[in-house]
């Protein structure tokens, strides 16, 4: 008679479906169920993460996709942790790799993939953020190894029952009180099953989903142990829950699973009862294979009872009804909303994964540029560098090729002094100006080379200098050197050959000159910090000399002040001295030179 049944349901089926289609009004309100509505929302937040090009965000919502078809499509529940597990790798988040791995390895073990679930759980160990995922971890890592071994599975589970207790993990208590009853029910020991499944509700009171399924199975033990009061009451607890949370699909299974008990206990009437009761929620709901599967249970009883009359009566209500349960029925439309959810989850994968690509295409662009940037501000480093330096040493050398251009002028009057003697007759005096010129031509050139010497070393040299020229000029002038007593001779240092010059200036173009004899005073006093120079004559002063001059003097004075002014500016450049020049002449009735060099003091390192 079933078979009878079954044939006419589905042949009616079919072209009443088709039927139902042609004449479905165009502007029919789609219903979707609740588990359709939360995977559709979940999948909404993944699209915003994916807008946002949130990584983290992506992660966590394709953890959020699985949490909710994990109990009815466990392999891709597993796909899309596997996605996250991809990101959290990338993003070196170990926090998240931990958990996403364990998740995965209990998914695996429930579909007995023992070898990949200890694969990751044993990951999972090795990257756990805190000792207590570590153990539980290392526990079921072992504890999956050998899946047939109860002993094992028994002592790595009552491990992670008690740390999970001290450390209040509430759901991997009730996780590892639900494996324990398995164990138990393997072994044909339903009581110490029952206790264990008992001992896992109060962990699970805050997870309606796993509490509803933990007190299924605790209903069937007890059915099964034809404990049938104990049965329909838990049955009847989760049907109140289902009908206050107005829960259309959990009532159903509830009713059916209790019409079960019902028939088993001899009691058909409540049976038939409730096998109704979900007949009638599953026709005015628009679940139509849900009505189909109750109206088989009812058709099965009254078969086994003999009642074909009532049978047929269910079907020809089932048939009479089948346009309106197919004009509401929501699980094509639920289908239709998971295909696009999925279609849509693929886009934006797509487009993440293009969008990546030409982001990486831009970055190498954008590395590529920067490094040819960097090497460019390196070559012109090198090249500034290589310029300054060449600067810097053409201005020494330039200092250098005017210092020593001082010592031509010199020795050419050294040596007209020395002939002067000889042409005298003064062999005495000649010798002696020979040894002291040889004596400053030595130190001079131990000099040649510095460009800054100790205060003590110059004025020796313009000790000597002075004394050669008075050896000369000895009725002209007179001369005096003094040091303030503030200044350390041997820890000053002074420019070289910056003083010589003006002495020269002031005797040679100026003292000589005069009628009476002259006076040259050098002076060396601290000013503050700095160290001022004086060279004070009273010879008859520039305006007069320049008047007295030939052509060729005149040229020569106004190379040796050029000279000395370069030198200044090149050390000024190079040593940052600030060296400060200032040449005046006297005013009447005084008549001469005075010349103020002036620099921040330098002390000898």
């Amino acid at each position: 008679m079933r078979s009878v049944f079954k044939c006419l349901f589905l042949l009616v089926l079919v072209p009443v479906t088709m039927r139902a289609q042609d004449t479905l009004p165009k502007q029919k309100k789609e219903i979707v169920s609740k588990k359709s509505v939360e995977y559709k929302q979940a999948a909404t937040k993944l699209e915003e993460s994916f807008n946002k090009n949130d990584e983290s965000k992506i992660a966590g919502n394709y953890e959020g996709l699985a949490q909710k078809i994990v109990s009815k499509n466990p392999a891709k529940a597993e796909e899309y942790l596997n996605k996250a597990l991809a990101i959290y790798v990338k993003l070196k988040d170990t926090r998240g790799q931990a958990k996403v791995r364990r998740e995965i390895a209990k998914i695996q073990e429930s579909q007995q993939k023992f070898v990949s679930a200890g694969r990751n759980y044993k990951a999972a160990e090795e990257v756990s953020m805190d000792k207590v995922s570590e153990m539980m971890n290392s526990n079921d890592y072992k504890r999956v190894q050998q899946p047939d071994n109860a002993a094992v599975q028994e002592r790595y589970l009552n491990s992670n029952i008690a740390i999970g207790d001290r450390n209040k993990r509430k759901d991997e208590v009730a996780d590892a009180f639900v494996k324990q009853a398995e164990i138990s029910l393997k072994n044909n020991d339903s009581t110490v099953a029952l206790e264990q499944l008992k001992k896992a509700l109060p962990y699970v009171k805050d997870a309606p989903e796993k509490a509803a399924k933990i007190s299924n199975k605790i209903a069937n033990l007890y059915s099964n142990s034809d404990k049938f009061t104990e049965a329909v009451s838990v049955i009847n607890g989760l049907l109140d829950k289902a009908r206050k949370a107005k829960d259309t699909d959990t009532q159903i299974i509830q009713l059916q699973a209790l019409a079960s008990v019902y028939f088993k206990n001899n009691s058909e009437e409540n049976g038939i009862s409730s096998l109704k009761e979900a007949y009638r929620l599953a026709s005015n709901n628009g679940k139509t294979l849900e009505a189909r599967e109750t109206l088989l249970k009812l058709t099965d009883h009254y078969k086994a009872t003999g009642n074909d009359k009532a049978s047929l009566e269910m079907y020809s209500q089932f048939l009479q009804n089948l346009d309106r349960i197919l004009l509401s029925d929501n699980s094509l439309t639920d289908a239709k909303t998971f295909k696009v959810t999925e279609e849509r989850i693929r886009r934006l994968e797509n487009e993440k994964k293009l969008k990546d690509e030409l982001i990486g295409r831009k970055n190498t662009f954008n590395y590529f540029l920067i490094g040819a940037v960097a090497v460019l501000l390196l070559l012109f480093g090198f090249i500034a560098r290589a310029l300054y330096f060449i600067r810097i040493r053409n201005k020494e050398i330039a200092l250098q090729s005017l210092r020593r251009e001082m010592n031509p002028h010199f020795i050419f009057n050294s040596l007209n002094s020395v002939n002067q003697f000889i042409a005298q007759n003064n062999e005495l005096e000649a010798n002696k100006y020979l040894t002291s010129y040889s004596n400053l031509m030595r130190n001079n050139m131990e000099n040649s080379n510095k460009d800054f010497v100790t205060l003590a070393n110059e004025t020796e040299n313009l000790s000597k200098y002075l004394e050669l020229e008075h050896m000369r000029f000895k009725d002209k002038f007179d001369y005096s050197i003094t040091i303030d007593e503030a200044l350390d001779p041997d820890a000053i240092l002074i420019p070289n050959m910056v003083i010589q010059p003006h002495l020269e200036n002031a005797i040679w173009h100026g003292l000589r000159y005069k009628e009476q004899k002259g006076l040259l005073k050098l002076n060396f006093c601290p000013n503050g910090q700095y160290l001022l120079i004086t060279i004070d004559d009273n010879g008859i002063g520039p305006t007069r000399s320049a008047e007295l001059k030939t052509d060729n003097q005149k040229i020569h004075h106004s190379r040796g002040i050029t000279n000395t002014k370069e030198r200044i500016a090149l050390l000024n450049q190079l040593y940052k001295t600030d060296i400060q020049f200032e040449m005046t002449e006297k005013e009447l009735p005084e008549t001469g030179t005075i010349v103020r060099i002036k620099y921040a003091l330098i002390n000898k390192i």
